[in-house]
C-alpha cells in the first residue's frame, strides 16, 4: 500500500527490527537529522528552533543499545533507515517511549504512528501497563500529536538539563519537560 497524502512510503516494505551495535552510525545520523540543524527543519517537527548542538551522541546511543532494559526498535524500507524509537522498561509495568525520529523526508507519511503503535505493543508483550514520555513544553504541536494518539498529559513538569551539552544547547532558559502518559 502507498500513502497517497504527503512523503511516500510503502507501508508492506516496511521493516521494524532491533537495533545491533553496528546500527549506531546510520541510528545517531537519522536522530540528528530529524531534531537538529537545517535537514530538521524540512519535517513539521524538530527541536532546532529551541536548541542547537547535538541530539545525542553515538556512546550514548551505544550505551541505550547495551541496556538490557531498553529496546531501540528501527523502521526501515529497502535498507534504508526511516525512523527509530526507544522503549525502556522503567518497572511496575511502567514504560518510557523517547527517542521517536522519523527521517525529515517522510514525516507525515504515519511512520509515526506506525512507530507508536509497535512501542505500545511490545510493552504490553513484556506485561506493560503504561507507557510515559517527556516533550519540552514549548512543542505545542507535538504534544497535540501525542494527545490525538490517546497520550493525556498528566500534570507533571520535568526540568530540562540545563548543562548537559550531550543532549544540546538551549537556545532560551525557559525550556522544561512536560510528561504525557498512556494506558497500554
Amino acid at each position: 500500500m502507498v500513502e497517497t497524502s504527503g512523503p511516500t512510503l510503502v507501508a508492506d516494505r516496511i521493516n521494524f527490527r532491533t537495533a545491533g551495535a553496528d546500527d549506531v552510525p546510520a541510528l545517531h545520523a537519522l536522530v540528528e537529522s530529524a531534531y537538529r540543524g537545517d535537514s530538521a527543519k524540512s519535517g513539521w517537527t524538530h527541536e532546532a528552533d529551541l536548541l542547537a548542538g547535538q541530539r545525542t551522541d553515538p556512546a550514548m546511543l551505544a550505551e541505550l543499545i547495551g541496556d538490557a532494559t531498553q529496546t531501540i526498535l528501527l523502521a526501515e524500507q529497502d535498507g534504508r533507515l526511516r525512523g527509530c524509537m526507544q522503549l525502556t522498561a522503567k518497572g511496575d509495568g511502567l514504560f518510557y517511549l523517547g527517542l521517536l525520529s522519523v527521517a525529515p523526508d517522510v514525516q507525515a507519511a504515519g511512520l509515526g504512528k506506525r512507530l507508536l503503535a509497535a512501542a505500545e505493543d511490545q510493552a504490553r508483550r513484556l506485561g506493560g501497563r503504561a507507557i510515559e514520555m517527556t516533550v519540552i513544553r514549548q512543542r505545542p504541536e507535538l504534544i497535540a500529536y501525542y494527545e490525538r494518539r490517546g497520550y493525556a498529559l498528566t500534570g507533571e513538569r520535568r526540568p530540562f538539563p540545563y548543562g548537559d551539552e550531550r543532549v544540546g544547547l538551549p537556545a532560551r532558559n525557559d525550556l522544561e519537560f512536560v510528561v504525557l502518559a498512556k494506558r497500554v
